[in-house]
């Protein structure tokens, strides 16, 4: 199998959800096919050595240039295509595109996300015949856009997240009837989206974690750590950081005044970073490895209100043995069971008293770290996730075949 994946981002380094993914998704499908490997890279990060991505065939990384500029952010008001196609859609990247699809022939082309979508046209007219394209949805992005202009509080970005998100909704159906196939991260995105499309080959394949890296140690140390983990310049981190540090943060941290709250991610913007000025808040920025930071941590906290796709954060921490306290957003897309291997919470009253019984009902924070650690290596496991991703791309090559 030769399969052309193209990315709006390079997979390395592994610090946020959609990079993770991809990784590991692409390993597993360069560990039984051909894969040639085209992303965008951004200025100021480092390249990988040949080691770091051996595993593809080929590897071409284009410099990502003119993000958000005028005439971008113009045609993302008035043209058909939404800002986020636009800003993945280059002269550099172009000319990569065309110089490898004029050589070779794929068996299929797996986009990441929509964002590359108007590079299919052009692999198209080089082959003068439909290619097989796969979309991998890392969320809805239109459910996404809405969600987000539901919650901002600025009008002119309320407004442009509105017209954005119709843009993407009307992108979304195109490609639901053009592309070859399609992979959600939950069985909930597959059936909003096959209510659209009901003809669309759609697959679930999970986000996971690789339980190798996470795997708890048995040594005993106090635990007063809560954790947040996200890439801290996306907005419904921002968003979810800074409420639970000014709304619930006080009264736990009244009830518990040894207890510390550590926000890791990278990039944190400047409202994150003032939450540092908080009783006993840290902020991290950057790390370079979050295992540490779980080894002392009593629970992992995800109180997310908006947002879409599933939450590696989550499946990390129960990875690391960590119990998990989450809104009923931040759970969202999960085959989890609240009150057994994770805590999801009906309303924002509930945060103190489902961490005061983690930490004082004896037995529950070791039942809760058991359950969770039982689900992800039976469930969610890279490794697993990775074998279905390629099974159903040979099945379906094998069925288009007939």
């Amino acid at each position: 199998m030769r399969i052309l994946f193209l990315s709006p981002r390079l997979c390395l380094p592994l610090l946020t959800g959609a990079r993770i993914r991809e990784y590991y998704l692409a390993r597993a499908l360069a560990q039984h096919a051909d894969v040639t490997y085209v992303s965008f890279i951004q200025p100021g990060f480092p390249e990988p050595d040949a080691t770091e991505l051996g595993f593809f065939s080929e590897v071409f990384l284009v410099p990502l240039l003119g993000r958000y500029g005028l005439k971008k952010i113009v045609r993302g008001l008035t043209g058909r295509q939404p800002l986020s196609v636009l800003n993945y859609t280059t002269d550099e990247m172009t000319s990569v595109i065309t110089a490898i699809a004029a050589r070779n022939r794929f068996d299929l082309v797996h986009l990441d996300s929509c964002h590359m979508v108007e590079y299919v046209p052009l692999i198209e007219t080089l082959w003068q015949s439909p290619a097989r394209t796969v979309y991998d949805w890392h969320n809805i992005e239109s459910e996404l856009m809405r969600r987000y202009a539901a919650n901002v509080n600025s009008l002119p970005k309320k407004v442009y997240a509105n017209l954005t998100a119709k843009r993407l909704a009307s992108l979304e159906k195109q490609i639901l009837g053009s592309g070859f196939g399609h992979v959600v991260c939950s069985a909930r995105e597959k059936e909003k989206l096959l209510a659209i499309a009901p003809g669309a080959r759609i697959t679930v394949i999970e986000n996971g974690v690789d339980t190798e890296r996470f795997a708890p140690t048995a040594e005993a140390v106090p635990r007063q750590r809560l954790v947040y983990v996200g890439a801290m310049d996306f907005h419904a981190n921002i968003d979810a950081a800074c409420w639970f540090t000014r709304h619930a943060w006080p009264a736990i941290h009244q009830r518990f005044p040894e207890w510390r709250l550590t926000l890791i991610g990278s990039n944190p913007a400047a409202s994150v970073r003032e939450l540092a000025r908080e009783p006993n808040v840290e902020v991290t920025g950057t790390v370079p490895d979050v295992v540490p930071y779980y080894r002392d941590a009593l629970a992992a906290i995800v109180p997310l209100r908006t947002g879409g796709g599933t939450r590696l954060k989550i499946l990390e921490a129960m990875a690391a043995g960590v119990p998990v306290v989450s809104s009923r957003q931040g759970a969202e897309g999960l085959a989890v069971s609240p009150g057994q291997d994770i805590e999801v919470l009906d309303d924002d009253s509930g945060w103190l008293p489902a961490l005061t019984a983690i930490a004082t009902e004896p037995g529950l924070w070791h039942a809760r770290s058991l359950a969770g650690l039982a689900l992800v290596r039976a469930h969610y496991d890279w490794r697993l996730l990775g074998e279905r991703l390629y099974e159903e791309y040979r099945a379906w090559l094998v069925s288009a075949a007939v």
